[in-house]
């Protein structure tokens, strides 16, 4: 007596889970190739930025600076463009005419070392451009400084003031206050996630972790701010992607006058 065999195959749950399990594969392999394209794109930006950084240093030797200027401060940056005034176009990069796009600019501050010193700590800021778009600008800074007419079509930094905050024991906490009350400036707006501060006392560079949505003047930084002034590459006025790529230091010697 031959016996009939049963013809065994997949149950449906057996088909979902399979699916199911494939489906979360195919996520993870999506999601590294995200990754993987944005940290590539990061990587390029990098590269970009200190080739562009060595272009605007090797500029600001070629059109120079007098040491003695009396707007050259030991105690706090003045931007470079405050104090030698060059084509707007150095300030792009790439520098060749020839490039269809420019997709990069850079700006400066510039402090000295000591008083009587030739040395001049730079700080460069590297930004990435973004068509059409313009940048939020100051006139003034908090101690009535003329800053001249700004061009508010390049990144430039402005400063703004850091208070620690006297409700948190978290002393990277620390609170945006308004540096000219009444300008009708919002200092808020120069501040957001992932912006990069220069102490403009020491030079050291801060991260900006987070800006709290509970309380827009409240940030968390990287370590800890004893308070005073910084300065920051304010994002563009429609908003958008933080336009600085990169911000690197160096100290120059300028010849004297």
């Amino acid at each position: 007596m031959v016996k009939n065999r049963r013809q065994a195959g997949f149950s449906l749950t057996e088909t979902l889970l399979a699916v199911g399990t494939l489906a979360i594969g195919l996520m993870f392999i999506a999601g590294t190739f995200l990754t993987g394209v944005y940290f590539s794109t990061t990587s390029t930006e990098r590269t970009i930025a200190a080739v562009a950084t060595d272009e605007a240093l090797a500029k600001m030797r070629i059109y120079g600076l007098d040491p003695n200027n009396v707007n050259l401060k030991t105690d706090g940056f003045v931007p470079y463009e405050q104090l030698v005034t060059i084509p707007a176009e150095e300030y792009l990069y790439p520098s060749s005419r020839e490039e269809a796009t420019r997709q990069y600019s850079w700006s400066a501050l510039c402090r000295r070392m000591s008083a009587g010193s030739r040395l001049v700590q730079c700080t460069v800021f590297i930004s990435r451009q973004t068509a059409g778009a313009t940048y939020r600008v100051r006139k003034t800074d908090g101690d009535g400084l003329q800053l001249g007419t700004p061009n508010p079509d390049l990144p430039r930094p402005v400063r703004v003031n850091l208070v620690p905050d006297a409700n948190s024991t978290n002393t990277a906490e620390v609170l945006l206050k308004d540096a000219v009350p009444g300008d009708g400036i919002d200092e808020l707006a120069f501040v957001n996630d992932g912006s990069l501060l220069v102490d403009d006392k020491t030079g050291q560079i801060y991260h900006v972790l987070e800006r709290y949505a509970s309380q827009p003047d409240k940030i968390r930084l990287d370590r800890s701010w004893t308070g005073g002034w910084a300065w920051v590459i304010p994002p563009a006025a429609s908003g958008g992607r933080n336009p600085v790529v990169a911000v690197y230091q160096d100290v120059l010697r300028f010849p004297g006058s």
